[in-house]
């Protein structure tokens, strides 16, 4: 599989939009089973999709993050963001996904390996990723696992009021 590494175009926006909804219907799924209704229904009240739609349509305009694309000619094969942090010489790995047709081709990978580049050639020295525990983000998570990132013990726990 040939592919390249470039920076998102305005012109990307609907495929990136569309590989996202089929790459994370599957997690959404295996997700809201296991959390509490009152909270799945309470970060997405119109639905998750409305939410994630929304979120990756803001990040664009955010003045933080930095999105790039794997693309096949004009194929978007998957996607990425970094945002840097440097009062902690951190870059975050804040969004990714790749088309569920081209997962396990190494677009993953090769997003990765590029933020990791990009993060460090701005003078970072480490960066960070984050995950949901669910049974719908063990791929993720073996996924950075595989490319060396290492687990940091959080909890988080919701109460309904």
């Amino acid at each position: 599989m040939t592919f390249r590494i470039r920076d998102f175009r305005p012109a990307d926006l609907e495929s990136v939009l569309d590989l996202s909804l089929r790459a994370w219907t599957p997690v959404f799924d295996k997700l809201q089973p296991n959390v509490d209704g009152f909270v799945f229904d309470a970060f997405y009240p119109d639905g998750w999709w409305t939410r994630q739609k929304a979120e990756i349509e803001a990040l664009l305009d955010d003045g933080q993050t930095q999105l790039y694309v794997a693309a096949d000619g004009e194929a978007i094969l998957g996607y990425a963001g970094i945002r840097l942090h440097p009062e902690d010489s951190m870059g975050e790995l804040y969004i990714i996904a790749v088309d569920p047709d081209h997962q396990r081709k190494g677009v993953g990978a090769a997003l990765m390996d590029a933020a990791f580049d990009r993060v460090k050639s701005a003078g970072m020295t480490m960066i960070m990723v984050e995950t949901g525990g669910d049974p719908g983000h063990a791929p993720a998570r073996a996924s950075y696992e595989a490319v060396g990132f290492r687990r940091w013990p959080v909890a988080r726990y919701f109460r309904e009021l």
